[in-house]
């Protein structure tokens, strides 16, 4: 029996495991989407504005690391994949982008919603092809899977209109797919040139990234060794918190003052896995080595003194016998006890009843809350109590992600998405349907500021209609809180950041799913405990205060001197 292009497809990428397809449907797209509705392995799942779909299916590639799969159709509905494409670009994430475009024929006519999907696409895909003729199909297929596996990135194949439902040549064979790729360990020469570089009793520091997951033990086992405090990026925190006696939290905007000064005490900074690409957080005047899979991630951060390109896992594996156990641990305890007594700090700000009696505090009273809104901590205190230990959270780019960072826990097996290098708006809610689409029965809160919320609000609506029990966290601050930070920091006046948002629990209640608003802090512990008890989509409304303010570790007297008279100028303007 003779199948079509599209029936071809889509039964290559079952056989493959492809379990979901996501989009919207339409156009080029109908006879993929009737070959769906026939191949009971796949799902098909129709989003709301498709740059939901690239984001979904985004975190399902980095969650299980296999290719995942979104559409986009002619025009505008592939166009408006690419935001998601662009984080999936950032995040390494393998995926396959089937493109709709207009027939053959009218290729290059200036034809309706005709765009140049090869052009379109060329920056964020590391493989981008039109489909010219049915018999190059499985070839054609194979090669976008494939690249994108190799390459850990987004593939996009274009398929003009009328060869969805083109007969595929008998002779056109079945599209085969490559393994996943197997890493080495760095060569010797390298880990010789590592080890002679911590030899000795320099004080090293450690920073740890995504990419040393897998390499947990010998990551620990390491820091053990040479007696180092490790700093953990966000994307390393799931995986490698847990149990950590070593770790002192995140650096950067996100971090604390423990972390940034063991970064800065250090002789030798150690990183592993990671691209951690915030410049200016990384300490002057040091030693670095530098280990990590991908050769063109060595060095573009920070110079880098000793570089070793291999699996985190293997190279730490080989490392391990050679190198020389020290037995002076003040470097790494000053660092621990430091990041101790931030973190007691922190814990009183999650507490309900905490009123802050420092000087810096008394001014700020005088403008900030006076509502007595929520305080953000408080939302991620409870979060981090309630929330089982093998939850997935997703997180917006935003104060959300300050509010995790330094609150939540990544105990157990937890796991954490979020835009953490493109940092996007609007990521949070639909990589949450992502990765709950692929296990129903597991916690998936989604941490989402009202800005993001609102952005791609519509597809509240997809986590009732696919039955995805996710439970969605809004910080309502009515603000666009980063933005805010950023000019408060430079001494701005807060312009443009206000939101006029409407009853967000309200809103969701329409949309379908169970939901509650929160306005004061001694309710926020029981509506979480409600919210993961309903076992359907949730919205919680959070009603936090927008004048809390996440200091960033290494703020210097031009940083405060910028908030004090960014205060000092909204308080003379909202008195006219």
């Amino acid at each position: 029996m003779s199948q079509t292009v599209a029936q071809s497809m889509i039964k290559a990428l079952a056989d493959h495991g492809v379990t979901q397809v996501w989009g919207v449907v339409g156009d080029a797209l109908n006879p993929l989407t009737n070959a769906i509705r026939t191949e009971d392995r796949i799902e098909w799942v129709g989003v709301r504005h498709e740059e939901a779909a690239a984001f979904a299916v985004a975190a399902q590639a980095q969650l299980t690391g296999r290719i995942g799969v979104c559409m986009g159709t002619v025009g505008p509905g592939s166009i408006h994949l690419l935001n998601g494409l662009y984080d999936a670009k950032k995040s390494h994430a393998p995926m396959l982008v089937i493109a709709g475009q207009v027939p053959s024929k009218d290729i290059g006519t200036e034809y309706f919603q005709e765009v140049n999907n090869d052009q379109l696409f060329a920056d964020v895909a590391v493989w981008a092809h039109t489909l010219t003729s049915a018999s190059q199909m499985p070839q054609m297929l194979e090669q976008a899977v494939n690249a994108a596996y190799e390459h850990q990135g987004v593939a996009v194949l274009t398929l003009p209109g009328d060869l969805g439902t083109a007969d595929l040549p008998k002779d056109a064979g079945e599209a085969r797919f490559v393994p996943t790729p197997v890493y080495t360990c760095a060569p010797q020469e390298q880990l010789t040139a590592v080890l002679e570089a911590l030899a000795g009793d320099d004080k090293v520091t450690m920073l740890v990234g995504q990419g040393a997951r897998h390499a947990r033990d010998e990551v620990l086992q390491l820091a053990e060794a040479l007696k180092a405090p490790m700093v953990l990026t966000i994307k390393g925190k799931a995986g490698l918190e847990r149990d950590n006696p070593y770790a002192v939290g995140q650096a950067g905007l996100l971090g604390n003052s423990a972390a940034a000064a063991a970064l800065d005490a250090c002789d030798t900074l150690l990183m592993v896995g990671t691209d951690f690409p915030y410049r200016d957080s990384y300490p002057k005047g040091k030693r670095v080595i530098q280990i990590d899979i991908r050769a063109g991630h060595i060095g573009r951060r920070t110079g880098v003194d000793v570089p070793a390109v291999g699996d985190s896992k293997q190279t730490l594996a080989a490392l391990l016998p050679r190198v020389e156990a020290r037995t002076d641990r003040s470097h790494l305890d000053k660092a621990v006890e430091a990041y101790g007594a931030w973190g007691d700090k922190q814990a009183e700000l999650a507490d309900p009843d905490y009123r802050d009696s420092s000087v810096v505090a008394k001014v700020r009273s005088v403008f900030d809350n006076p509502d007595a809104r929520i305080r953000p901590e408080v939302v991620a205190a409870a979060l981090d109590a309630a929330v089982p230990d093998d939850a997935i959270f997703t997180t917006d780019t935003g104060m959300s992600t300050v509010w995790l960072a330094r609150f939540i826990k990544m105990r157990g097996t937890r796991e954490l998405i979020g835009s953490f290098n493109l940092g996007s708006m609007a990521n949070a809610m639909p990589q949450a349907l992502g990765v709950q689409a692929l296990d129903r029965d597991r916690t998936v809160v989604s941490l989402s500021g009202d800005g993001g919320l609102m952005m791609l609000l519509g597809d509240l609506r997809t986590a009732v209609t696919y039955k995805l029990p996710v439970v969605v966290v809004v910080f309502n601050n009515g603000r666009l809180g980063m933005v805010k930070l950023e000019q408060e920091q430079g001494g701005l006046p807060e312009f443009g950041t206000e939101l006029d948002n409407p009853d967000l629990a309200a809103v969701a209640s329409a949309m379908g799913l169970q939901s509650r608003r929160v306005e004061r802090a001694g309710d926020v512990a029981g509506a979480v405990e409600w919210a993961l008890a309903q076992g359907s989509p949730v919205l919680l409304d959070m009603v936090t205060n927008p004048d809390e303010i996440s200091v960033p570790p290494n703020v210097g007297v031009s940083d405060a001197w910028g908030f004090a008279v960014a205060k000092i100028t909204e308080a003379v303007e909202s008195r006219r």
